[in-house]
């Protein structure tokens, strides 16, 4: 990152972040009205219930889950397949100029089929989408613009971390993503750089005018003392082995959902979309992407049994959703997850030694805010954006060394059981999948460029 670089003169600087803005305003309007209606397309089921109860309601809520999944599921495999999932995987590919990135038909697919998939109850987050939709919003500004090259791609970087920004209204963690996700495949320049800055303040500001300005999750977890970061340490620790579970599971189920797909198509989405809207009235907390859970379990944190019994749960619904094809991310339904397992950790903790826990000035919430930025790391691999994540969306400022220290742990333990970071390993599927479509294309003279996968 230095000024050596013949583009990096003052009125092109300026040019690019300008662009860039452009970018972010675009990010930040689409990223805002998807986080306004899901929020408001959520609340069906409290509407369902107050028009019917018993059998009725919990079929007639199982019907509508089901509905809208098969919906999402396929107006994503017939207008723009590279959209389901969480999008992660095809913006790293795209600024690694491995896969392409098709604005026109990713921006609506994702936003209508996402709606659909994350207002329908699935276990499913919201920033997947807006990753993806910021790097296809920063590149409609690219072509409006006339931008290409090596600022196409770097705009398309930036708008994937506007997008970041937009679903949690963390701008600094859009940053450090750039600087952590995608470290090997960013172009580096001080225009380019300062670019994600402007992408992710305006798709931030834009975001807030829409959506409002508040973090994600605020809560009041109070401090820990110094001699607190063992148990910390042991935390993150057992959720360095949780994480790289957690990649197992999506990834053999994604092998298992590709495979039994493949002469019925929407047969397991309808399955899941079935389970997913009974458990809405019977067990809501297992559903969803999980906000609402979080907040709801900080209020008022149940025992450790019934915690550790609702991760089990989260894992199973949280794959299960992801494994169906349809838009949306796991970032929120890893934070719901981590956040069951800290607080039955912080409970346990609690009744073991009761007069420490109170002397260290330590609460189960505590733990449950630390345990997201450990397990974020565990499977993303990104412990910088797990931690700063985890400070803006809960403003737990005076958690920073315990998170570092249980991100720490979680890290050094995923890396020695041999885990990879998940959208590595997302992304190596897709062009391992691609591959023979590349092959076939090249051998009947289709393919214009035979060292580039198809979009």
């Amino acid at each position: 990152m230095n000024g050596s670089d013949p583009l990096d003169r003052p009125l092109h600087q300026a040019r690019f972040v300008a662009v860039a803005l452009l970018a972010g305003v675009f990010t930040g309007v689409v990223g805002g009205l998807f986080h306004v209606v899901i929020d408001q397309v959520l609340q069906w089921p409290t509407w369902l219930a107050r028009h019917a109860g018993g059998w009725r309601l919990i079929a007639a809520s199982a019907a509508i889950t089901m509905a809208a999944t098969v919906f999402a599921v396929f107006i994503t495999r017939r207008f723009a397949p590279e959209a389901s999932g969480s999008g992660v995987p095809e913006i790293e590919g795209a600024v690694q100029e491995l896969r392409e990135v098709h604005w026109q038909r990713v921006l609506p697919v994702k936003f209508f089929a996402g709606i659909a998939a994350i207002g329908s109850g699935l276990v499913l987050g919201r920033e997947g989408p807006t990753i993806h939709m910021g790097g296809s919003a920063a590149l409609a500004a690219s072509d409006m613009c006339g931008v290409t090259g090596v600022d196409r791609r770097a705009l398309l970087a930036a708008g994937g971390a506007a997008g970041l920004a937009c679903a949690f209204n963390a701008p600094m963690s859009a940053v450090l993503f750039i600087i952590e996700e995608t470290r090997k495949e960013f172009p580096y320049t001080f225009r380019t750089y300062m670019g994600v800055f402007a992408a992710a303040i305006t798709g931030t500001t834009v975001t807030q005018l829409i959506a409002g300005a508040r973090p994600e999750l605020p809560m009041t977890a109070g401090e820990a003392g110094l001699a607190a970061l063992p148990a910390f340490a042991l935390m993150g620790a057992l959720l360095g082995g949780v994480g790289v579970l957690f990649n197992l599971c999506i990834m053999r189920m994604l092998d298992f959902t590709a495979t039994s797909q493949k002469r019925m198509p929407y047969l397991w989405p309808g399955i899941v979309g079935l389970a997913v809207g009974t458990l809405l009235v019977t067990a809501p907390r297992a559903v969803t992407g999980g906000e609402s859970v979080i907040a709801e379990l900080a209020l008022a944190t149940p025992g450790a049994g019934v915690l550790l019994m609702l991760a089990g749960a989260r894992l199973v619904t949280s794959v299960s959703s992801y494994s169906v094809g349809a838009p949306g991310g796991i970032f929120a339904p890893l934070l719901s997850l981590a956040a069951c397992l800290g607080l039955a950790f912080g409970v346990l903790a609690q009744a073991a030694m009761p007069e420490a826990f109170s002397a260290l000035g330590l609460t189960p919430i505590s733990f449950g805010v630390v345990a997201m930025a450990a397990l974020f790391s565990a499977s993303v691999r990104s412990p910088a954006v797990g931690v700063v994540l985890a400070l803006e969306i809960t403003t737990a400022y005076a958690l920073v060394l315990p998170m570092l220290t249980a991100t720490l742990a979680a890290s050094l333990v995923a890396q020695w059981l041999g885990g990879r970071p998940i959208y590595e390993q997302m992304l190596d599927r897709i062009l391992a999948r691609s591959a023979p479509v590349r092959a076939q294309n090249a051998a009947i003279g289709l393919a214009a460029n035979p060292n580039r996968p198809p979009g």
